[in-house]
């Protein structure tokens, strides 16, 4: 809905007003009635204010709030998500990052954080032009929306770098570093089927990178610093890898990246 202009608004009242008085005024006129001047000038008051809030309500109190909503509704949107895709940007997703840690460090569960980078993105872009991109990238951001659980968040970072913020994905460490993989695994999976754009056939795969997280407390940057060191790591052993650089380490156990499936080990 349009958002109503000052001058609209004023006209409007306006023309309430004075149309609810008219007919008020014809209505004293023809009936006559034998009242005093101010009991005349009491009912002439009463219901001008009876007859015309209603219709100051539903001609320019309601759509004026309507649209202002709708206008806070937008800036949010642009602010806080992907115009592209409608996912979360960079902005909001470090917010939900930092709440994810905190959340993890408190209740002692493992989140984790997976960063994925498209394989195949620059050659789709370049042979069937930026709309072709443009569909991949809302491809892919259905189909990781489709795949991960309602408490879970997917998010775009820029470019052809998205991420997925998982809440809990297991009780225990060591049940956490293979449901991580399992969970890259399956997500890998859908973003690698093809599809039809324009009569093309568009694919592309994609290198995820996973930063477990725990009971040590750790800041925004860091995470997303060791899940892309992890996601270059699977790059570097060949593109559509999986590596998991566990930030559940200590002194005598230091994180190494583990490249799957060919469980490349660095």
């Amino acid at each position: 809905m349009k958002e109503l202009t000052s001058a609209q608004v004023i006209i409007r009242i306006i023309t309430i007003i004075a149309t609810v008085e008219l007919l008020i005024m014809l209505v004293l006129v023809s009936t006559k009635p034998d009242l005093d001047l101010y009991l005349i000038a009491a009912l002439d008051v009463i219901s001008l204010t009876l007859l015309s809030s209603p219709l100051i309500y539903f001609w320019v109190i309601r759509p004026f709030v309507i649209a202002r909503d709708n206008a806070v509704k937008t800036i949010s949107q642009m602010a806080f998500n992907d115009p592209l895709t409608q996912l979360p940007n960079r902005r909001l997703i470090f917010q939900l990052l930092e709440k994810l840690i905190a959340t993890c460090v408190r209740h002692k569960t493992v989140g984790a954080l997976l960063l994925l980078d498209l394989d195949g993105f620059k050659p789709v872009n370049d042979t069937y032009g930026h709309d072709a991109g443009d569909a991949v990238l809302k491809k892919v951001a259905k189909r990781l929306q489709a795949n991960i659980r309602a408490e879970d968040i997917a998010g775009r970072l820029g470019g052809d770098e998205f991420v997925v913020l998982f809440t809990q994905i297991a009780d225990n460490e060591q049940s956490a570093h293979q449901k991580a993989v399992d969970i890259a695994l399956k997500l890998q999976n859908e973003i690698n089927k093809s599809f039809d754009f324009k009569g093309n056939i568009l694919q592309v795969n994609s290198s995820i990178g996973i930063c477990l997280l725990g009971s040590e407390k750790i800041d925004v940057e860091s995470a997303i610093k060791k899940a892309d060191t992890a996601m270059y790591r699977a790059k570097q052993a060949g593109k559509g890898r999986i590596a998991l650089l566990e930030e559940l380490s200590t002194d005598n156990n230091p994180a190494q990246p583990v490249v799957t499936p060919t469980a490349v080990n660095y």
